[in-house]
């Protein structure tokens, strides 16, 4: 199998956030060595560019595109399946190379990526955010009673109640092909004081948590705004919290007592802080400050298309600016999402071993203001899946 040498460029170790000139060795999906000197069948010279991993964002929506609102439920099913290929192209080219859909992408989906037959990042799926009757998973008009513009056998219904019903709904989601389970334990942030109101009993999570491991789903995350909802979460043993707008002390030891993941998600507040206030944009803010001085570990994710798909690396620039800076903010986009994901054996790093998820970048330092910019070329399983910078492959 041919090897593919990437020499010359400055790589960075997002462990330790330091950077160093290195060759990149790639054979097939695998990154086979990392050092100085190395050789490979083909080079691609990678001189005064920076290296990164492939980013991942653990928060995104596929099939939502550039509609949302009544026009997302009001369009044809198929539609609504169909505006997630140029997402997924979108992303890709962005140098996101894996997502978790947090509602909405369906089994059928995520295997036509796994079978080429669409261009994309490896994507994880959660089908529906399930929740309590009344919750934001709940589709209800009072017009006209349910309404379920996403059901469908593959899409199965969301809504429980009690102890023994969350177990059923983890069960549904599992047998349709759910990787992760997605809970709303509060209100949207658009619907004001129910985003501070947890809508799950303590028991309904445990039972929740307790179901999705033993039917060995990759865990369970969080949509919660308020402190509460958070910590009761964590309580339970879940794997990541959503959002987290309103955190405060007791939400944040809780979750670093039980390890579980902030998905802080900036871009919903920051981005649109005219849509939601700058009180609420600084509490968000706030909750990530708590969150990293308390050492409750932070990954990427975007929430778009709260924002457009294309502004997914903007959401890097946000965690920058909250506190983690841009060495961290790059590790929250790499290796500790594949650690929320409990992939990072597999990918997250430049390292041998890990797949070759790969990001050129102009220029050598770590400037994430404009990552979309800086993009010159991506590596996608090993494979070049964007280049825009002259051939400077030598066979």
């Amino acid at each position: 199998m041919p090897r593919t040498l990437l020499r010359g460029g400055v790589v960075l170790d997002v462990r330790a956030g330091a950077t160093s000139v290195a060759d990149v060795v790639v054979e097939g999906d695998r990154i086979v060595d990392v050092g100085v000197g190395l050789d490979g069948d083909d080079s691609v010279d990678c001189t005064g560019h920076l290296l990164v991993p492939g980013f991942i964002d653990c928060h995104t929506h596929l099939v939502a595109h550039d509609f949302v609102g009544d026009d997302f439920f009001e369009t044809a099913r198929s539609m609504r399946v169909l505006c997630a290929v140029p997402v997924l192209t979108t992303l890709l080219r962005l140098g996101v190379t894996t997502v978790r859909d947090a509602w909405g992408a369906d089994a059928g989906l995520k295997r036509a990526v796994e079978l080429g037959w669409i261009d994309g990042p490896e994507v994880l799926i959660s089908l529906r955010q399930v929740c309590t009757t009344g919750g934001i998973g709940d589709l209800w008009s009072p017009r006209i009673g349910p309404v379920d513009p996403l059901g469908d056998p593959g899409m199965p219904d969301p809504v429980f109640d009690g102890v023994d019903a969350a177990r059923a709904v983890v069960r549904r989601m599992t047998r349709a092909g759910a990787d992760w389970i997605k809970v709303t334990a509060t209100g949207s942030i658009l619907q004001g004081a129910r985003a501070q109101h947890s809508q799950i009993t303590p028991d309904e999570m445990a039972a929740l948590v307790s179901e999705a491991q033993r039917q060995g789903r990759a865990g369970v995350m969080v949509h919660a705004h308020g402190a509460r909802a958070a910590e009761e979460a964590a309580h339970a043993g879940a794997r990541s919290v959503e959002h987290g707008v309103f955190l405060d002390e007791a939400a944040v030891v809780a979750m670093s007592a039980a390890g579980t993941w902030l998905v802080p998600t900036l871009s919903i507040s920051q981005t649109d802080s005219e849509k939601l206030g700058a009180t609420v944009a600084a509490a968000h803010r706030a909750s990530v400050r708590l969150a990293l001085d308390a050492g409750v570990p932070i990954a990427m994710g975007t929430d778009n298309p709260v924002r457009p798909h294309t502004e997914v690396l903007t959401e890097v620039r946000h965690l920058s600016q909250a506190g983690l800076g841009d060495a961290g903010a790059l590790r929250a986009a790499t290796f500790e999402a594949a650690r929320l994901l409990d992939l990072a054996d597999d990918r997250g790093e430049i390292a041998p071993g890990k797949r070759a998820d790969l990001v050129l970048l102009a220029g050598t330092d770590l400037d994430v203001d404009d990552l979309a910019g800086r993009i010159r070329q991506v590596w996608h399983n090993g494979t070049a899946v964007r280049t825009d910078r002259r051939s400077d492959v030598n066979r």
